[in-house]
């Protein structure tokens, strides 16, 4: 812990969860600010600064969702949990699409929430004493499935974050389409395998430098000398 207690953001509507988690987190030495809306919790965020946001989705007023968009456009330093009941893909593809850290499906073990916000918190706050050299240059967080420059995060969608990070993983490997679409869509996609190129066109114009080479003839190959 750092020297003052880490802020968290707790949003969550039903009484006994919000109850049991509050204690948890206070007994684990945090200062813990509750909300029962989406609303109410926009105006916390307005209003002070919190290291960390555990936001239920589906809560009376704004939902969760915009209680993120929130804290993007206004506290991007504030690090987002998302804990709530919906399990399917293409709401956990949103969450992050929309700049969540992490993504935690209920019920949940206290315990294993509060490993995961210590995780987050290491990394966010806990490295904010570091030198600026370590926040240099292109850094992918895998646990949160987004690309940071230079400590921004990229407008990456998640198929263009999956295709950076497949090849980030294996600089010295060039990747045919073929393989790429494995790597993204697994087997779920049927079309022509130049929507690659399409993704590799986009990708290109959100990455600040140019680190994804062409190797014609073949496919794509991450240039290693923009690894950290």
């Amino acid at each position: 812990m750092k020297e003052t207690p880490y802020k968290i953001l707790f949003l969550e509507d039903e009484p006994t969860i919000r109850e049991v988690l509050t204690e948890y987190m206070l007994m684990s030495g945090y200062q813990v600010t509750t909300a029962e809306r989406g609303d109410a919790a926009i105006r916390l965020v307005r209003e002070q600064d919190f290291d960390l946001a555990v936001l239920d989705i589906c809560v009376p007023g704004a939902d969760g969702f915009e209680v993120l968009k929130c804290i993007h456009a206004s506290r991007k330093k504030t690090a987002v949990i998302m804990l709530t009941a919906l399990e399917d893909e293409k709401t956990q593809v949103k969450a992050f699409n929309l700049y969540a850290d992490d993504y935690v499906i209920k019920p949940v073990s206290p315990i294993i929430l509060l490993k995961r916000m210590e995780t987050i918190l290491r990394r966010t706050v806990g490295h904010a004493g570091e030198s600026e050299e370590e926040q240099k240059g292109l850094v992918l967080k895998e646990e949160a499935y987004c690309a940071l420059y230079d400590g921004e995060k990229l407008p990456l969608t998640l198929s263009e974050y999956l295709l950076l990070q497949t090849l980030y993983r294996e600089p010295d490997r060039v990747f045919t389409r073929e393989q790429l679409i494995m790597s993204i869509f697994n087997e779920d996609y049927i079309g022509n395998d130049r929507i690659i190129d399409a993704h590799v066109k986009n990708l290109r114009k959100k990455l600040p430098v140019a680190c994804i080479r062409t190797v014609i003839g073949v496919g794509y190959q991450f240039d290693r000398t923009f690894l950290k």
